[in-house]
This record gives C-alpha cells, structure tokens and sequence, in this order.
C-alpha cells in the first residue's frame, strides 16, 4: 500500500524558508514523477512543481520559479520542496502526489496523479 506522508509545514513570516518533505513508503520512486499542489481556502488545488524520476526533470509554476526547489534522495525515498523568499500569498495546505507508472502528459494536472498525501499547513504572515 502505498503512502504519502508530509511534514515540514508550520507559521513563519514573510522572506523566510521552509522545506516540505515528502516521504513514500510502499513503493519506491524509481520511475514517474512526483508533485507538490497546494490549496488556499475557497480555491481549488493548484500546481506548485514536479519532478520526473526519469533524467531528473522539474518544473514549477511561474509564480514560484526562482524560489522554490524540488527535489528528491532516493536512499531515503523522500521528495521536498524548499521555499525561499516565501510570501503571504504561499499560505495554503501542500500536498504531495505521486503517479508511478508511465510519464504524464499533463504533470500540472492534480486528477493524473494516483497518490496523495494528507497536506501540510504553510502560512505565511507577518
């Protein structure tokens, strides 16, 4: 069975750092690709990064490009996101998800992925 769990989320003020993690158990991420999504209250759940597990491609949303990384360790099996230079308009729950099998076409779109963890709180204010 495979899980998602993340953590690293908490209350910090604007300019300041976090990194979210993501660890996978019951699988290995060995091909695919993983996603950090988020979503404020009242809106719907929207593309933050991804990573292919394939030549290590990432891609970010524009407005995050320059201040947040994703990345992967594959001995612990665990994905993060490190958010630099974070904003007010960062505050949101982030969820990871994961889709195992095969190289998605749309890898912004939250309903390819197969697994989702169970959010992360991230706000950010002054």
């Amino acid at each position: 069975q495979v899980q998602l769990a993340e953590s690293g989320g908490g209350l910090v003020q604007p300019g300041d750092s976090l990194r979210l993690s993501c660890a996978i158990s019951g699988r290995t991420f060995s091909s695919g690709q993983m996603g950090w999504f988020r979503q404020a209250p009242g809106e719907e759940r929207k593309f933050v990064a991804a990573i292919r597990r394939s030549g290590g491609y990432t891609y970010y949303t524009d407005s995050v490009k320059g201040r947040f990384t994703i990345s992967r360790d594959g001995a612990k099996n665990t994905v993060y996101l490190q958010m630099n230079s974070l904003k007010p308009e960062d505050t949101a729950v982030y969820y990871c998800a994961a889709a195992f099998n095969g190289i998605l076409s749309s890898i912004r779109t939250p309903s390819r992925y197969d697994y989702w963890g169970q959010g992360t709180q991230v706000t950010v204010s002054s």
